[in-house]
């Protein structure tokens, strides 16, 4: 999309510092290609960022780190081979046929071939209020140009002005996207790391999008203007910038779904100017618990379980995991020469942490980058959990409200007797980081007399409502808390009902709080069960009834450490029948 903003801060002025500054992005098999092999912004939604391969002229890279092995892999879900099926479902969207009709085998998006309504309701006065001037960006669906304001309470200060071509809305989905993208941006602009909004107006031709003007350049322009990569006390500061406003976009029910440094500009060239997300033009609301399918976003930071059509908003932290990667190395997690490679090394590689200069960077940083480039999206830190972690812990900022908070207390509280039992013990074997993010959320719920019930969990999400929250039905979680009515939860019961089994288990010292929670297990919450009754627990019918059977003592029919961890995760007869197979 384009980008609000003008480029003071010049990538390189002169080549030979060019080659220099380049050949520092270590190791060579994570950089892209020229940027003349970069694919066309027109052809699909996704993009590739202009890093160049550091080696010389005539040199051929060296084979992509996601080529394939050569046995055979059993994907929980398709498609084995991301590429084809991607990009059609890319271009589908982007409604850009060349013939104008559906290919055989396609299913048309809804509105293709038909009259599209393109009337927004905005103002049609946008040449009385504003002089248009020079472009300054340009992006996936409409560029982005200086103007002036003319009269009112703008006259005479500078704007960036979206401009999106109404010939280019093809599809229904084109014409909504545009139309979210305006609530989006006018609902979330008060966070001090948004971009500004001020209006949006359209003519018969074109929609105009008025936003602040960001003159200080994209954050890729500043990490290659420092030589390819940031210190790892300045990376910090850019990350909670980062974090801030995610985890309240989260908060919002709001995906971005576009995370990459190019959408991140400074607002001046000063060194410590503060930064503002922009182009939500790829970005939708999520209610809790839903997942969203279609396929958008950009190759190099497109989470894994994107390709995979079925993600929430894990996605922006897989992709703020990405950027830090980048921050603090110079070179990205996951590369090929080909967008099908990409997509391949996204779904199977793993980043490299051991060339230089990772051996240098403390171990609480690449603790922080592992976290979020976990491909199981259950096993990632939330923004806001993010905040709280030990790598962050001398920046000076505050903890936002945790959507993930609410989803995880929902579940406790419809849960057994049992299952309560066995989270409380893991409660009490938390590391003390797990806990400081605990009492950070437990304070946002202001208890009363060290206590909190659903009358805090709704005042705190209302402290924070906007009109997007609305749109994305976030206060719906609270009909299903209902529970919390006439019951009040201490601290003590709060971190147990807002424990991540997932999470945890991402953590270096798992089997430790295991073994340690099962202790507390063993003494306060096991108790004889027999193979009927945790099937009923687990929701297993009788023919399910041989998965358990490991579960249970036969010295005392209580449940065993293996049973007790297995019993934290639940089971699915999906994942039971494909271990089966193998």
């Amino acid at each position: 999309m384009g980008h609000c903003c003008t480029k003071h801060v010049s990538v390189v002025n002169n080549d030979a510092n060019a080659a220099g500054t380049r050949s520092q992005l270590h190791p060579p098999p994570t950089h892209v290609p020229p940027a003349s092999a970069t694919p066309s912004a027109e052809s699909n939604s996704y993009s590739i960022s202009p890093f160049t391969s550091p080696l010389p002229s005539g040199i051929p890279p060296s084979p992509s780190p996601a080529r394939t092995p050569g046995r055979k892999f059993k994907w929980p879900l398709p498609p084995p081979s991301p590429a084809k099926p991607i990009m059609a479902a890319i271009m589908r969207r982007r409604g850009s046929s060349k013939t104008g009709a559906p290919k055989e085998g396609t299913i048309p998006e809804e509105g293709e071939g038909v009259d599209l309504d393109k009337n927004f309701g905005y103002g049609k006065n946008f040449g009385a209020k504003y002089d248009l001037g020079k472009e300054v960006g340009r992006g996936h669906f409409g560029h982005t140009c200086w103007a002036k304001g003319k009269k009112g309470d703008l006259k005479g200060k500078s704007v960036a002005v979206k401009i999106i071509s109404k010939a280019k809305m093809t599809t229904a989905i084109g014409v909504e996207d545009v139309r979210r993208e305006v609530k989006i941006l006018k609902a979330l602009s008060a966070h001090k790391h948004m971009i500004k909004f001020h209006d949006a107006f359209e003519d018969a031709h074109n929609v105009y999008i008025v936003m602040e003007l960001c003159e200080g350049g994209e954050l890729l322009d500043r990490i290659l203007s420092r030589g390819g990569r940031y210190a790892e006390e300045d990376a910090k500061s850019i990350v909670v910038q980062i974090l801030s406003v995610v985890a309240f976009c989260h908060l919002q029910g709001v995906v971005h779904r576009d995370l990459k440094p190019e959408n991140f500009l400074f607002t001046t060239r000063d060194e410590d100017a503060p930064m503002k997300i922009i182009d939500f033009g790829l970005s939708d609301f999520i209610r809790p618990d839903h997942r969203l399918n279609d396929i958008v976003g950009s190759a190099y930071y497109v989470a894994p379980e994107v390709l995979h059509r079925s993600y929430s908003l894990e996605a922006d932290m897989w992709s703020i995991g990405v950027i830090t990667y980048i921050l603090l190395c110079g070179s990205r997690p996951f590369w090929a020469r080909t967008e099908s490679g990409i997509f391949r090394s996204v779904l199977r590689a793993n980043p490299n942490f051991d060339d230089s200069p990772w051996p240098s960077v403390s171990p609480e940083a690449k603790d922080f980058v592992k976290r979020l480039l976990n491909k199981d999206h259950r096993k990632r830190m939330t923004a806001a959990q993010a905040l709280t972690h030990p790598w962050l812990l001398d920046e000076n900022h505050d903890v936002p409200l945790d959507i993930l908070i609410y989803k995880l207390v929902k579940s406790y509280i419809r849960a057994t007797a049992l299952k309560r039992a066995a989270l409380k013990a893991l409660s009490k074997a938390l590391p003390e980081a797990e806990l400081m993010y605990l009492q950070a959320q437990f304070k946002l719920l202001e208890p009363k007399d060290g206590y909190v019930s659903l009358s805090n969990f709704k005042a705190a999400l209302m402290r924070n409502v906007t009109d997007a929250m609305m749109e994305s039905r976030v206060l719906d979680i609270l009909s299903v808390m209902e529970a919390l009515t006439y019951k009040k939860m201490n601290f003590e019961e709060f971190c147990a009902a807002a424990i991540s089994v997932y999470q945890l288990e991402a953590l270096e010292g798992w089997e430790s709080i295991a073994r340690t929670a099962f202790e507390y297990f063993e003494q306060e919450g096991n108790r004889v069960i027999s193979l009927e009754e945790l099937a009923v627990e687990m929701n297993l019918g009788p023919s399910n009834h041989s998965l358990l059977n490991d579960w249970i003592r036969n010295s005392d029919g209580k449940l065993s450490f293996l049973g007790y961890m297995k019993f934290l995760h639940g089971i699915t007869i999906r994942s039971s029948n494909t271990r089966n197979q193998r």
